[in-house]
């Protein structure tokens, strides 16, 4: 029943804000999803506008970003915030590649899902296995069988 999963998707959204705490200097792994899982991102003109929405954050300062991957049907990235709210850093990302990805697609309505997960990693050895887990990511799905091999995604240290 469709609009049960909805309003289920919908409700759990709240519980992803209650609580979240942002400040500069922390990094952060942020995973969110597209609008019932579609698999909007699959298509390579929308995943690069979404890396577009994803530099331009840190063209404007608010973040410096270190790792990300972009799924057909979500993005993983992980970020040192630099300013102090990682709420508008989100809204901004999925409010630019909604609205240039619905352009490109000729669609109206959502791209992504209420709410984003965040993650704070507390040491500075979490980033490379943080970074690590992006792109074993991509292996999993049976995406790629190597890294080099997908053009939508990146880490600082490679």
């Amino acid at each position: 029943m469709p609009g049960l999963k909805e309003a289920k998707l919908h409700r759990h959204s709240r519980y992803l804000r209650k609580g979240r705490y942002s400040s500069s200097g922390n990094h952060y792994l942020l995973t969110t999803v597209t609008r019932d899982r579609q698999p909007f991102l699959a298509n390579f003109i929308v995943a690069r506008l979404l890396i577009h929405s994803l530099r331009a954050q840190q063209e404007a300062g608010r973040v410096s970003s270190l790792a990300f991957v972009v799924m057909p049907d979500h993005f993983h990235w992980l970020i040192e915030l630099l300013c102090d709210d990682l709420a508008e850093v989100m809204r901004l990302v999925k409010g630019r590649s909604a609205r240039l990805g619905n352009i490109y697609l000729d669609q109206t309505g959502s791209l992504w899902q209420n709410g984003y997960h965040d993650h704070a990693l507390r040491r500075d050895e979490d980033l490379r296995v943080a970074a690590r887990y992006l792109g074993t990511n991509l292996l999993r799905a049976g995406l790629v069988k190597t890294l080099n091999d997908y053009p939508h995604c990146y880490a600082a240290w490679l």
